[in-house]
């Protein structure tokens, strides 16, 4: 069985496991990234780019290159009144320039673009196709992990520090024996996509929802395709794919008739993607040569799509503070513990919002207490502009958004 050593090996090659990976190269520390898949291509994974992650990314010198991909802007924060009319609850448009915006990209580019300017580091060693199996352990101490290739080949990576990033699926963390919090979701998501034609208007990356008794659409206009999310009870997987195909069609139709010239073009269930929501959190995020960060360590719900951003700034955090450790090889659990001090605090107030999200829209349109949102958020979106700077804020840059380490700035 093969054994390499390294000084941090991240398990997880998402968008924390990637910025981190660059970050720590860029400090001249060996790090290595361990992805199970050979490549980045998932739908459906979360394609925001906030503008905290911009920014970091024109502090770190790649900001001129990240503008050269395709990508959108993300239109302002909307719902509907009960006549259908829309009104702005978040203005991305009311923040600082050039920051000013979300943007919508497929997180693959994004990956791969992260891929692409860590491998100019020479410390750092990028392994697709290579699963995390487990923990290596001396004593207490974790000391490296245990990997499997796609092609079947077992081996151990040693390390001074190993970091999950894997998820809210995380490995790592259920070897571990970390200790995790779950908080109560009514919903889960299905995720599909449907054709969108040439002539069919709509700004590219406008969101817009639907909420219509205990069912919820969410239709993201993409360039040549909706993708869509239905919300509805928790639970409900195994009810909506006994009912079939046809009654799915016919949910999406009721919510969006306009959609009814193309909704045979889910074929089947299979192409209906279930997202079993969760929010949870981890009461530590550590053990002695052992942390998790991102989805790991607090799982978000989509709302907002907020998870990717903490997951980035988690990394930035990570690297700035664990930097000079790393280079002395003297990395303690106390070392640790002030990731965790620094950024357990946003996790805990995006959690709060939105669990008070889920109370005051979710719940009672479940429960058939209301379908929409409360009607005093309608009137101060209409009534109260500088309030909409608020949440496009919140979504855009998050609590405590975190500024690239000196030594990584280019």
């Amino acid at each position: 069985m093969a054994t390499t050593d390294t000084t941090v090996v991240i398990s997880g090659g998402g968008p924390a496991g990637m910025m981190l990976g660059l970050l720590l190269g860029r400090a001249g520390i060996d790090v290595t990234v361990l992805e199970k898949h050979g490549d980045f291509l998932r739908d459906f994974r979360g394609d925001t780019v906030h503008a905290s992650t911009i920014r970091l990314l024109d502090e770190l010198g790649l900001g001129e290159k990240f503008r050269e991909l395709p990508q959108s802007r993300m239109g302002n924060l909307e719902m509907p009144d009960r006549t259908g009319t829309m009104v702005t609850l978040g203005d991305f448009g009311s923040l600082p320039k050039p920051y000013d915006y979300v943007a919508m990209m497929p997180q693959w580019d994004l990956l791969t673009f992260l891929a692409e300017a860590a491998a100019e580091e020479p410390s750092f060693t990028l392994r697709m196709n290579t699963e995390t199996t487990g923990l290596l352990k001396e004593g207490k101490k974790a000391v490296g992990v245990r990997y499997r290739t796609a092609q079947g080949v077992e081996g151990h990576i040693r390390a001074d520090l190993t970091i999950s990033c894997e998820g809210r699926q995380s490995t790592l963390r259920r070897v571990s024996g970390l200790t995790l919090r779950e908080f109560p979701v009514p919903y889960d998501t299905w995720w599909f996509r449907l054709p969108r034609h040439a002539y069919e208007q709509g700004e590219v990356a406008r969101l817009l929802p639907k909420i219509q008794g205990d069912e919820i659409l969410m239709t993201l206009f993409r360039a040549d395709y909706y993708q869509l999310a239905y919300l509805t009870h928790k639970g409900y997987d195994a009810r909506l794919r006994t009912e079939g195909v046809e009654r799915f069609r016919a949910r999406i139709g009721r919510l969006r008739p306009e959609f009814a010239d193309r909704l045979n073009a889910i074929a089947s269930m299979d192409e209906v993607h279930l997202l079993d929501v969760k929010m949870n959190r981890l009461r530590h995020w550590f053990t002695d040569g052992l942390l998790c960060i991102g989805d790991a360590a607090h799982a978000m719900t989509p709302v907002g799509g907020v998870g990717i951003n903490l997951a980035i700034q988690d990394a930035v955090a990570t690297a700035r503070l664990l930097a000079d450790p790393l280079r002395r090889a003297n990395v303690t659990t106390a070392d640790l513990a002030r990731v965790q001090a620094r950024r357990e605090r946003p996790a805990r107030i995006v959690q709060a919002a939105q669990r008070a999200m889920q109370r005051v829209m979710f719940v009672p349109a479940f429960e058939g207490r209301r379908s929409g949102p409360p009607g005093a958020f309608l009137f101060l979106g209409r009534h109260v502009p500088a309030l909409r700077r608020m949440p496009a804020r919140f979504i855009a840059y998050g609590p405590r958004p975190e500024h690239a380490p000196d030594y990584a700035r280019r």
